[in-house]
């Protein structure tokens, strides 16, 4: 067995902290041996859409790198790895990294001289990449890229840990959503395409909001949850193919405290209420259906007091329902999408900048609606 000169820390993991705040402890205790280790960082893998995207970092010399994405197909090295899980060192970065695309354009530009890439894995499935980065040449020898292994680890574990956690959550909303019967246009693509889009706006305000990429990916991960109380509402009310009268709209709209108790009961039964960013979630569920003039409801939040990943939803679940067919209209073309969202906004009623974001993507949103139709 190998015996490291690292002091593997003992206690990583604190309640309520989140991926980026346990990743700077590791580093923090990795600085003790290896002071020369400037950068860890990790990027997260969605096999959906083959993207590599930023997902937390440490990084104590050069910039950090936020709100990048590449297809992992595009990279043959990387691609091999993940394929092959084996690990790659760079000994020297400048005489081997082409500037070939803005992330080698990012690596060569903070001085960094040397790296170490490790692939992750969580039960045989690839979920990114982790790399150590060096502003000395030949830091990562052999006797030392088995000490990076080691934390590796600790990062895999952390990452897994909270992974699987969301994936408890969503997996025991969704059965829920099926012992109850919810049919209709909740389906499994719309809930695909309100993460994509949350994520797309989430990313083009990312830097005005101050969000991190694990934020964004929470705010992703969790905005399919939004309607999660419409389980507990009659399917006289919730399939009604006509408008709903006073009494039918008061109890529709009960669905929101419907699905924060759902939440809080799904994360007290699995002992999850410690889930990193899980406010992220509550506040998605909570206030997804409030407007900034505080017309919405239940409880009437007027402009900031609306967390802002509850707005980013607001407006993809909106902008997906008037762009989808659905049992009572018909699509709508892009454009009258984006007047609607556009007099939404005039009316004080939805964030400006998260409809920019949508009318700044087309692109983008056109190949989201191309990938995750509703086709059978």
């Amino acid at each position: 067995m190998f015996n490291s000169a690292v002091a593997i820390p003992a206690i990583w993991w604190q309640q309520g902290s989140n991926a980026s705040d346990r990743l700077t402890r590791i580093h923090d205790r990795l600085l003790e041996a290896y002071p020369e280790v400037d950068r860890i960082a990790c990027a997260l893998y969605d096999p959906h859409t083959d993207l590599l995207k930023t997902f937390i970092n440490s990084t104590r010399r050069g910039e950090a790198i936020h709100g990048y994405q590449y297809r992992l197909k595009d990279s043959l090295s990387l691609s091999e790895l993940a394929s092959a899980a084996e690990c790659r060192v760079i000994h020297n970065i400048h005489a081997t990294v082409a500037p070939d695309n803005p992330h080698s354009v990012w690596l060569l530009q903070q001085g960094y001289q040397s790296s170490f890439t490790i692939p992750l894995y969580d039960n045989g499935r690839f979920i990114g990449f982790l790399f150590f980065d060096s502003s000395r040449l030949g830091a990562f020898d052999t006797r030392k890229q088995r000490d990076m292994l080691l934390y590796a680890n600790l990062v895999n574990m952390t990452l897994s840990s909270e992974l699987n956690a969301v994936r408890i959550i969503q997996a025991s909303a969704l059965v829920a959503r099926d012992f109850a019967d919810l049919r209709d246009f909740e389906t499994g693509s719309h809930l695909d395409r309100m993460a994509a889009y949350s994520r797309l706006i989430a990313r083009f305000i990312a830097d005005e909001e101050g969000l991190s990429d694990e934020q964004i990916e929470h705010i992703a991960l969790f905005a399919p949850l939004h309607d999660v109380g419409k389980i507990g509402i009659p399917d006289r009310v919730l399939l009604k193919a006509g408008s709903l009268d006073a009494d039918e709209r008061s109890l529709m709209q009960t669905h929101v405290e419907k699905g924060e108790k759902i939440i809080h009961k799904i994360l007290g039964d699995f002992g999850l209420s410690d889930v990193p960013d899980s406010q992220i979630m509550l506040n998605i569920v909570a206030c997804h259906h409030e407007y900034l003039d505080g017309s919405g409801y239940p409880r009437g939040l007027k402009s900031n007091a609306i967390p802002i990943e509850a707005r980013i939803v607001t407006v993809a679940d909106i902008f997906d329902a008037l762009s989808c067919q659905r049992p009572y209209k018909a699509a709508w073309p892009l454009e009258a999408c984006f007047k609607e969202l556009e007099r939404m906004v005039e009316a004080g009623k939805l964030e400006g900048r998260c409809v920019a974001a949508l009318k700044a993507s087309r692109p983008e949103i056109e190949d989201i609606m191309a990938r995750l139709n509703d086709a059978p």
